[in-house]
């Protein structure tokens, strides 16, 4: 009788892979490719290079951590609305498509509502967010979509500073920066009442022949008479909701202080706020104490509270909708537009010094190694002893301690920071992403312009309160994870195979090594940054590799974060600022039993993917806004010093010039290919240059160079330079036959840069 063997199971073929791609009716990720193979961790690398192979050679595509078959549509994507069909149907096409690759761009049917409200349904011309299926139906049409949110009208109007003219009428200055010297004529009895200075929407005309292209003032939007209006601009031009709705504003004032009842009384636990001195919210809290229990020798309890929104936001409610509607509050330098009125954001969930506060605490048990062994939720309300600010709380841990922070030493402050010591202990074994970015700020004077920009210190304060915030986002998404309740995760993607072989590029080009193959993690981007230590290069160094990463977004699938290297992680320390950390909140409070205004059992893994897809777009939307705000106040800032020199370094190559950031203000300008040297520079892409073709002298990516201010537009937030450095010294190279018929033009011949 022959023993019967256990059979080894053996990695797939790529045909294989294919294949059962293929036939899941969604899309699969490496665990389901394991499952069905019944491949253990060890050939897992394996699988996943084979995978690599897969997407390189344009066989699957990837989101997250999820494959589907090249030429094919996820589930939620962004499409541009091109035609209407015989039906009356709207016809969508993907915004990111590979034609070279795929062909044609497919075809999505989107069947619009009879019941959609005016300004609700989509139209012609408009930019939407929709859910994507798979349909057999015929007439090459194989996707049907439905729309989850209009990203963008169509761009008939035109937002710009209205200038009035000694005669009436006057001319529009576009604050696009695509729009830069286009200004428009507005014809008297068109102006709309406007004054000189008004921010203005016109509806444009046709452009004449001669002249310049006129067009009449619609919409008056507010006065930027002052710097202090300056964010107006990028509020209107990226259609960020600004003013609350009546019945919003009504809900908040109604709103009264929660009670004790059905909550744990931990008032007389000294959780303390530490924040910016400039803070207006305070919705995080922490507190550490030495664990005495028997078993965890060395170690920690440590808690953090969290304002309690969920209680006053409530699924459904006024508030609650127009919170998904902004997704998150927006920071500007001269205001904040909050993502909840300030009655919710400012008062009742603003965890003021003694003052009774309804919260959501996490209490975590950490070992002396710094690791999580266990953690409990609880719905509490509590009593902040102490609200201090980054510099007060590191300066009295170094002995400077003022009347507030001299009582708060030893029971409070010391062991928040010798837990925090046991935290960076864990946190230098997990590895995660070590990017050095010092972060700019603009301080206004009272009048709202200009006064200086400096780089806040980044303090140990502020990496105590990070990590803490970390801890309790990871033991947020555990708990969700066991319940299992669905939630919105925040996900990172590690950084895309081109992405990564023009880093390799670049890094060669500074002799630093860049392994090829093998699973990539964040700590081959760590080796580099090391060895960037103290150079030159450095500070370009973290900005390439931070160039290279992948954004984080929201999803309700969980793919991981690469940046922080965590298997799980979810938002849970901000719901007054950010709507997915309502959403795991109200998660908790579902799944632990905690009230009845937890998730409602309706919600769906399907609705929130609806929701993390719409609110990581309302977070790009801020990201933009506040960078193209910040762009705009400084070339205010610097528009009386045009003619002046800069010192700065080469911060982005393009064949159309070189970017250049300053050293002082870290404000970023163009320098035209046209108007570098006498001589005609070309693109080398992979060398990261702009190449002399006589000479040989180049300008790479990261050099210092020394430029001259020589125009600034404010209201577009542009700046032009002229090079003054010298190139580094190279050998000329043939030209290609078509730059030979280029023709040198002479510095004092120089176009305006658009």
């Amino acid at each position: 009788m022959n023993k019967q063997t256990k059979r080894t199971p053996s990695l797939p073929s790529k045909a294989d892979i294919l294949a059962f791609i293929g036939k899941q009716p969604g899309k699969v990720g490496t665990r389901e490719i394991s499952r069905a193979f019944g491949l253990k961790n060890a050939m897992r690398a394996e699988l996943k290079r084979m995978l690599r192979d897969l997407a390189d050679d344009g066989a699957v595509e990837k989101r997250g951590k999820k494959l589907h078959h090249a030429g094919t549509l996820p589930s939620t994507v962004l499409a541009d609305v091109t035609a209407r069909d015989t039906d009356g149907d709207l016809l969508a096409t993907p915004d990111e498509w590979d034609e070279e690759a795929h062909g044609a761009a497919p075809k999505i049917r989107i069947h619009t509502p009879h019941k959609a409200r005016p300004g609700q349904a989509a139209g012609v011309g408009d930019r939407v967010l929709l859910h994507v299926e798979e349909t057999d139906e015929d007439a090459g049409i194989r996707h049907r979509g439905r729309v989850i949110k209009i990203i963008d009208h169509p761009k008939h109007r035109v937002l710009g500073i209205f200038r009035k003219a000694p005669h009436g009428g006057g001319r529009l200055e576009p604050v696009d920066k695509k729009m830069l010297g286009k200004e428009l004529s507005i014809p008297a009895g068109s102006t709309h009442d406007a004054q000189d200075g008004d921010l203005v929407a016109v509806e444009t005309s046709r452009a004449p022949r001669l002249g310049l292209a006129t067009g009449r003032v619609v919409e008056r939007l507010g006065s930027l008479a002052s710097e202090r209006a300056v964010s107006l601009i990028a509020i209107h031009s990226h259609t960020i909701p600004h003013v609350f709705r009546h019945d919003t504003q009504a809900e908040a004032d109604a709103a009264r202080p929660a009670t004790l009842a059905h909550r744990e009384d931990w008032r007389s636990v000294p959780l303390i706020t530490i924040d910016p001195p400039d803070a207006k919210d305070h919705d995080d809290a922490v507190h550490a104490e030495p664990d005495t229990a028997s078993n965890n020798h060395g170690g920690f309890i440590v808690t953090v509270a969290i304002a309690d929104v969920a209680h006053y936001v409530t699924p459904g409610s006024a508030l609650d909708r127009e919170a998904l509607v902004r997704g998150n509050s927006v920071y500007f330098p001269d205001r904040v537009v909050p993502m909840l009125p300030e009655r919710i954001s400012n008062d009742l969930c603003s965890l003021r010094p003694r003052e009774d506060r309804a919260a959501l605490a996490v209490r975590m048990v950490i070992g002396a190694d710094g690791r999580k062994r266990s953690h409990t939720f609880h719905r509490i309300m509590m009593r902040s002893a102490a609200k201090l600010s980054y510099e007060q709380a590191q300066f009295a841990i170094g002995g400077r301690t003022d009347e507030e922070t001299a009582p708060l030493i030893e029971p409070v402050l010391r062991p928040l920071y010798n837990a925090y010591e046991a935290l960076v202990r864990a946190r230098s074994e997990r590895g995660p992403l070590d990017l050095d970015l010092p972060e700019r700020k603009i301080l206004l004077k009272e009048d709202g312009t200009v006064d200086r920009v400096v780089t806040p210190e980044r303090l140990e304060a502020n990496r105590l309160i990070e990590e803490f915030m970390i801890l309790a986002n990871v033991a947020a998404a555990e708990t969700l994870e066991k319940a299992p309740v669905p939630l919105i995760y925040r996900v990172h993607d590690e950084p895309g195979i081109e992405k990564v072989n023009a880093l390799r590029e670049f890094l060669a080009t500074l002799d630093i090594p860049f392994a090829k193959g093998g699973v990539l993690k964040a700590e081959a981007f760590n080796r580099v940054l090391a060895q960037a230590k103290g150079r030159d290069a450095e500070p370009l160094i973290n900005d390439v590799v931070l160039r290279t990463q992948s954004q984080a977004e929201y999803a309700a699938e969980n793919y991981g974060h690469f940046g922080l290297n965590l298997r799980r992680y979810a938002h849970f320390t901000s719901p007054i600022r950010r709507y997915a950390d309502l959403i795991v909140h109200r998660g908790l409070i579902r799944s632990l039993k905690l009230g009845r205004d937890g998730l409602p059992e309706a919600t769906d893994t399907a609705a929130l993917a609806e929701i993390s897809a719409q609110i990581s777009a309302t977070e790009r939307r801020a990201m933009l806004a506040e960078r193209e705000t910040n762009d705009r106040l400084i070339a205010h800032f610097l528009s009386d010093r045009v003619g002046a020199t800069f010192d700065g370094r080469v911060s982005g190559v393009h064949r159309a010039g070189l970017f250049v950031k300053l050293h002082e203000t870290g404000a970023d300008g163009f320098v035209p290919a046209r108007t570098i040297g006498d001589e005609y520079f070309r693109h080398d892409e992979a060398g990261h240059a702009m190449v002399g073709a006589r000479s040989g002298a180049s300008y790479r990516l990261g050099d210092r160079v020394t430029v001259k201010l020589v125009e600034a537009a404010p209201v577009a937030g542009a700046l032009r330079f002229e090079l003054l450095s010298e190139g580094r010294p190279g050998r000329p190279s043939r030209r290609p036959r078509h730059e030979q018929r280029q023709h040198y033009r002479p510095r004092g011949k120089q176009r305006k840069a658009r």
